[in-house]
Order: structure tokens, then C-alpha cells, then sequence
């Protein structure tokens, strides 16, 4: 039967799942709403619905690489048990699999995808496992890199996933060595590879605080220039990669240890899990109790 508009619109209302989802649904069921309702439940998708309006801030970094491409990748859930689920590490296995073979722009063009290029789209395998998780689960973010033959990639993965970082060394195959910076970048948290990835803007912006500190100070105007570029020397050890004091080594900077490999840093990429989302402050002995409250 033709599925009009207003039955789209109607199990969207009840269930709460998205429009080509229950578009589907109807499809399946050939437009009758119980079984197209009881469709979206078995699929996990009615349950994901409901559960989008939950802070997922856990979660873990996950690293796959094959051959000469790499990607590391976000999955996000509720709460950190989950992240010790055989079923979650699965599903952040596969959706690093799915990446790598694919090569998506993002992660909106990634969802629409259907799952290793056939069945169901990565969005809908997520929902199933949602459904069966029992929790909110999102891919939030990933990065995909390349190398050639002659460079190196550096995986490191921290405290079970709180932290993720690749690097990619141009020059050797030194995996070790790339890794070795990869934890220093986990510890460090540089904001920038190299003084010239800061934008001038910062430059300038950082220049003028340092020089209204050193007026300040008391320091005469003549050496207030020379005190600035000293200082903004201490500016890029902070935030840049290169300029760091390598953590195993700190008589060595990051670029020297590069060199000492015949190597160069060309990328990298460090993500911490649930960076920048608001998490909810709950009382997890009241959460537990309001769950049991409602049984």
C-alpha cells in the first residue's frame, strides 16, 4: 500500500525513531502501525530514540590500522562500565573496519553508509546496539591518516581508552619511535605540531600580554621587546609538539628526537573522550535508587 506522509508522521509521534526509519518500517509492514511500531523495537530503533536525549560523555578512543591507513575514533556512551563490554569494543572493532575500507567525509556521510559496503547502515547497526546495550551510544568523531612505505605511524591508546593518539612520522619506519611520541602527546597534550600551525592572531594576541606583564613589572621599555620574544620562546614550548620537552628524555625536545630517527613529525592527532561535552553531575547512588523505584 502506499505509505502516505500522515502514517510517517504518526509512528514518528509514538516511537519517536527518525522519518526514513519509519518510512521503512511501514514499508515492511505494509503500513500497519502495531507491527511497524513492534518493527522499530525489534530493530532497537524505538529504544534509541528514547534514549537521545541522554548525555553520553564516556566512552572510549579506539586506533585500527591497516597497512598504510590508520584511524582513530571516538564511540561515546553513558557510563564508563560499558566501555568494558565485549559487545562495545565489537562494535568500535567494526566501526574502525567500516572507515578505513570505506573513507568517509564525516561522520554524517559515515551513518548513511550501509555497514562494510552492504546490509544495514552504520547508523542502524549503532541503534542495535543500543538496543542491546541498553544504553546511548554515538560515534562522535574519527580521523583517518596515510602514510607511505617509508614513514611510520605511532598508535597509542591511554588508561583503556580515555586518551587516543596517532602520529605519523615521515623519513622511518621506526613504529617504536612514533609511538614513543605518541605517549608523550597523550602526557603533554600539545595543542599545535609546530610554532608555525599558531595562528598569528595568537601570536599577537600572546605577545601583547607579555608585554603589558613586563610593563608591569617595572621593566624598562628598551628591554621589554627582547623580555617578549624570550618569553613567547616559552609560550611555544607549552603548546607546541616540537618545541616540548620529550617526556623520556627531557633534555631532548620532541623535534630532536624526531631527527635522532632521521625522521620528521608530519601529523598528529590526540583526542580525549568526552572532551568539551557537558557532563550531567548525578548522584549515582540516587540514580540507582530511582531505577529501582521504578520496577
Amino acid at each position: 500500500m502506499a505509505i502516505t506522509a500522515k502514517l510517517v508522521k504518526e509512528l514518528r509521534e509514538k516511537t519517536g525513531a527518525g522519518m526514513m526509519d519509519c518510512k521503512k518500517a511501514l514499508q515492511e509492514t505494509d503500513g500497519n502501525i502495531d507491527q511497524a511500531i513492534d518493527y522499530l523495537r525489534e530493530k532497537g530503533i524505538s529504544k534509541a530514540a528514547k534514549k537521545a536525549d541522554r548525555i553520553a560523555a564516556e566512552g572510549s578512543a579506539y586506533v585500527e590500522v591497516s597497512g598504510n591507513d590508520a584511524v582513530l575514533l571516538e564511540v561515546n556512551c553513558e557510563t564508563d562500565f560499558v566501555t568494558k563490554n565485549d559487545q562495545f569494543k565489537t562494535l568500535m572493532q567494526e566501526l574502525a573496519k567500516h572507515i578505513l575500507s570505506e573513507k568517509p567525509a564525516s561522520v554524517e556521510d559515515a551513518l548513511k553508509q550501509p555497514l562494510h559496503g552492504n546490509g544495514e547502515s552504520l547508523e542502524q547497526f549503532i541503534n542495535s546496539n543500543i538496543a542491546k546495550i541498553g544504553e546511548k551510544l554515538s560515534l562522535r568523531r574519527f580521523t583517518l591518516f596515510t602514510k607511505t612505505d617509508a614513514d611510520a605511524f605511532g598508535a597509542y591508546i591511554h588508561m583503556g581508552g580515555n586518551i587516543g593518539v596517532v602520529t605519523v612520522l615521515e623519513g622511518t619506519t621506526d613504529e617504536q619511535v612514533a609511538k614513543d611520541i605518541a605517549m608523550h602527546a597523550a602526557a603533554v597534550n600539545p595543542k599545535y605540531l609546530s610554532r608555525d600551525a599558531v595562528s598569528e592572531e595568537d601570536v599577537e594576541k600572546e605577545r601583547e600580554v607579555l608585554k603589558t606583564q613586563a610593563l608591569n613589572e617595572g621593566k624598562p621599555e628598551h628591554i621589554v621587546e627582547k623580555m617578549v620574544e624570550g618569553r613567547l620562546n616559552k609560550f611555544f614550548e607549552e603548546i607546541c609538539l616540537l618545541e616540548q620537552s620529550f617526556v623520556k628524555d627531557p633534555d631532548q625536545k620532541v623535534k630532536q628526537v624526531a631527527k635522532g630517527a632521521n625522521a620528521e613529525v608530519k601529523s598528529f592527532v590526540r583526542y580525549e573522550v568526552g572532551e568539551g561535552i557537558e557532563k550531567r553531575e548525578d548522584n549515582f547512588a540516587e540514580e540507582v535508587m530511582s531505577q529501582v523505584n521504578k520496577k
